[in-house]
């Protein structure tokens, strides 16, 4: 039988409630307060910090503080890479992002989800000392090497956006992206091939 986390993994329905998912949140929390008081000279302290909190990191990697995860652990980042500040990275499943990539401030990658039916959102967890978490889902979400992202864009679960592109500013990204292209919109749509 899977665990909660397999099921998460898996993309299938988990309960968010489970003890090992949220023993991982509330660290993760620590972890991320940890790294976003930290004095930004620390170079050491916010190293260490980060090698708990992600999963795996490449060399030469630059994140601005406020930084926010869900988890943390499935994220994982290749080398030489900018993540600007005030981003969100709801780590339900993997975040994956390739070297050289840019990433502007207040960027949100979700690679989680909720049922559309409200009907099928509220759990129907029984337990008494459990918060009643919404029905969830997730998706990876995958980024390419020598991509950028502009600020303020939202990238939904499921979604790829391949190596050398670049996603305008503003932009919410609902489906995958192909390489060598600029993609800008709400739905984001490829406007030019590279």
């Amino acid at each position: 039988m899977k665990s909660e986390k397999e099921k998460m993994l898996a993309g299938e329905n988990y309960d968010a409630s489970d003890k090992e998912l949220i023993t991982r949140w509330h660290l993760a929390k620590k972890l991320m307060r940890q790294f976003n008081q930290a004095d930004s000279t620390n170079s050491d302290f916010i190293e260490n910090t980060l090698q708990l909190l992600l999963g795996s990191k490449g060399e030469n990697i630059w994140i601005s503080a406020p930084f926010f995860v869900d988890y943390g652990e499935n994220i994982h980042i290749g080398n030489n890479c900018e993540i600007n500040m005030n981003c969100v990275f709801l780590d339900c499943n993997t975040i994956t992002i390739g070297d050289n990539t840019g990433i502007g401030p207040n960027v949100q990658i979700y690679a989680v989800g909720h049922p559309i039916n409200p009907d099928e959102r509220l759990s129907k967890n029984n337990k008494k000392e459990a918060f009643a978490f919404w029905n969830t889902s997730s998706a990876p979400v995958t980024i390419g090497s020598n991509v950028w992202i502009g600020g303020g864009s939202i990238i939904l679960p499921g979604v790829t956006i391949g190596d050398n592109t670049t996603i305008g500013a503003g932009s919410v990204v609902t489906k995958s992206i192909p390489a060598n292209c600029l993609a800008v919109g709400n739905p984001c749509k490829v406007i030019r091939h590279l």
